[in-house]
């Protein structure tokens, strides 16, 4: 899949081979709505397939491929037409043929078509159905399959009309006349029966929900900026999902092509680093994600759900319903002081304390929260359970609720219980435990996620409070990231190479999770460790031009070393909400933009060292309004558009 070209506009997928001709082998074809409407589009010219000189991605939901034909009869060995194809994620096709013969041609063109009207889930497992037989419709064929509600439809249409039209063979047919110099074109277009708002794109395919991800640009000494951030915000808006039963409202799915599906708590970290750009997505996604809380009596009210997911071979399964359901009071205040409308804020509030409620209850008195069903502790879990306090009690302060002074009490009590539990002090400075066991037994691998620690002082309005860290243990962290043992030269692995179980492939266990290591960056820059901030940074963007600036979530945590290149992850997907979003908070982190939009200030507070040169930053949004920054060679930040009367804090 590394190699594939993928075109995503959710609903809406094209995997395609880097020779543009699908087969119908392996994940390739054209996908809606997790069906495979297309399998097969193979393009032959004058009875031969075309010879494929370049396959490339114009943007997040277009593809384009260039071939030649030799044509019959031809004087020479010189290539005499060239064949330009277009695939987008909806699955229109262009294929336009333009000679540069001296003589008029005519050519005999055919495109075999064919469908299995698989499930993308059975087609990545590798049972894909059989081929379904066609028959002729309108101008073009259609396939059918099952009955009922569980009944399937792919049509595919074709403009100008095909002369012949082979159903059996599933075969479309034109004899071409092409002058010498001219060009013609064929369009073919598929779709399915269904045709509901849900089943839309929501990005710039569908433009059914506009305003959600804004356009933002990065310019700069580093061209790579650039490349970074258009991709990013082009690779996330592809990936905004339709919630079926309020279709005005968007989500991002969690990545093409292994999980298409709601991924809650990554999406809830996606919106969360896109905040700069756009405060609506943040919105829509936790009024999705508020529908599915538990609300009702028992032990879960107040939790968002979430699926158990594996956390490497030293610790026990996480819940990431845990995970969403910590995020949602934090997301929630950082939009606000970004400048997420009152009445947003009104109707996400009682959301908000509901999980603060289920906190409450399921840490009890000492404020430590176990995973639930494990009592297991671990760090990770505890450094977003700090920060849902925090945070928390900023939003009940701002709405006049009652609970803000015990949850900032609740958070002391956290922080000295692990300082005292899940910090182990040892001769070089100490490290945090990944966790601890119920029996209080510490478990010691350390990995990226530690990087999570960095931020739980980190309040609303960009201040700094207590974190779970006190200096000189932040100042101990910093060093180990920077280390070599989790810094391998291309971004943090999710396991030491030092540490028993690494693997540089294991998911949990080595590789470069992309997100982790740019919340790392965040967390670094804010408590003023430049250095460490800057080596992974560096390392980050190196890695993305070498992925075409489409970050994969997740590669191999193998050692960088001179000549080398990153290596794909084969069950990354690419493009992914977080990775795509992480080149937003990557370039955002420079600046250190941190805002209080109800206080109506904005502080500054970009890396001194300046690591990519001068570079500047347009199309983001702080109290609803456009935003820009300049950062400058050396290091200092100025502000250039800002709302009206917004006030440059310290």
């Amino acid at each position: 899949m590394h190699h594939a070209i993928v075109c995503v506009a959710m609903p809406c997928l094209a995997i395609s081979p880097e020779d543009g001709q699908l087969t119908g082998s392996g994940l390739e074809g054209v996908y809606r709505s997790g069906r495979r409407l297309l399998a097969c589009c193979r393009l032959r010219i004058a009875g031969r397939e075309p010879i494929a000189v370049q396959g490339r991605s114009v943007s997040t939901g277009l593809a384009a491929f260039a071939s030649v034909v030799r044509a019959p009869s031809g004087a020479g060995p010189d290539p005499e037409v060239a064949v330009e194809r277009s695939r987008d994620a909806e699955g229109t096709e262009r294929i336009t043929l333009r000679s540069s013969a001296a003589r008029h041609l005519r050519l005999p063109v055919e495109i075999a078509l064919g469908t299995d009207l698989a499930d993308l889930a059975a087609v990545a497992a590798g049972r894909p159905g059989p081929e379904l037989p066609a028959h002729v419709h309108e101008n073009g064929m259609r396939w059918s399959a099952g009955h009922g509600r569980g009944s399937a439809q792919a049509i595919i249409t074709a403009q100008p009309p095909p002369h012949d039209t082979l159903a059996s063979a599933g075969l479309l047919r034109w004899e071409l006349d092409l002058p010498p110099g001219a060009s013609v074109t064929l369009e073919l277009r598929v779709r399915s029966e269904r045709g509901d708002r849900s089943d839309r794109p929501v990005g710039p395919a569908g433009r059914g929900v506009r305003g959600l991800l804004p356009e933002a640009r990065a310019e700069g000494d580093d061209d790579r900026s650039t490349a970074l951030l258009e991709t990013s915000l082009g690779d996330l808006r592809g990936l905004l999902c339709r919630d079926p039963a309020y279709p005005v409202d968007a989500i991002p799915a969690a990545g093409v092509p292994w999980r298409c599906g709601q991924a809650p708590a990554e999406a809830l970290w996606a919106v969360r680093m896109a905040l700069p750009v756009s405060t609506r997505l943040v919105a829509s996604t936790l009024r999705i994600l508020a529908r599915t809380q538990h609300t009702g009596s028992g032990a879960e009210f107040g939790r968002l759900p979430g699926p158990l997911r594996d956390a490497g071979p030293h610790l026990p399964p996480s819940c990431a319903g845990t995970e969403a359901t910590l995020a949602f009071p934090v997301i929630l205040a950082e939009a606000w002081r970004w400048g997420l409308p009152e009445c947003d804020l009104a109707e996400l509030l009682p959301t908000a304390e509901r999980c603060l409620h289920w906190l409450r209850r399921t840490a009890g008195g000492d404020g430590l929260l176990p995973e639930p069903g494990s009592g297991f502790l671990r760090t990770e879990t505890q450094a977003h359970a700090h920060r849902a306090a925090l945070l928390g009690a900023d939003l009940l302060e701002a709405a006049g609720r009652p609970g803000a002074d015990e949850w900032r009490a609740r958070a002391g009590g956290m922080r000295r219980r692990f300082r005292d539990d899940l910090w182990i002090d040892d001769l070089t400075g100490g490290r945090p435990a990944a966790g601890s066991r119920p029996d209080g037994r510490p478990v010691l691998p350390l990995g990226s996620a530690a990087g999570h620690l960095l931020d739980t002082g980190l309040t609303a309005g960009g201040r700094m409070a207590p974190g779970l860290l006190d200096k000189a243990h932040t100042e101990q962290l910093a060093r180990l990231l920077g280390g070599p043992a989790l810094d391998c030269g291309w971004g943090l692995r999710s396991l030491g190479s030092n540490e028993p179980g690494h693997n540089p492939f294991g998911h949990r266990s080595g590789v470069v999770r992309v997100h982790e290591t740019v919340v790392a960056v965040a967390g670094l820059a804010a408590a003023g460790h430049e250095k460490e901030a800057s080596a992974l940074l560096r390392g980050l963007l190196d890695a993305s031009a070498a992925f075409g600036h489409r970050l994969p979530e997740m590669f191999a945590g193998h050692q960088r070393t001179a000549g080398s290149v990153p290596v794909p992850h084969p069950a990354a997907c690419r493009p992914a909400a977080l990775a795509a979003a992480s080149g937003i908070q990557l370039l955002v982190a420079l600046a250190g933009v941190r805002p209080d939009a109800p206080a109506g200030t904005v502080a500054l507070r970009p890396l001194r060292c300046a690591p990519l040169g001068a570079l500047r930053l347009s199309g983001l949004s702080v109290a609803g309004a456009p935003f820009a920054v300049r950062i400058g060679r050396l290091g200092l930040g100025v502000v250039e558009q800002a709302a009206e009367g917004l006030q440059l804090g310290v």
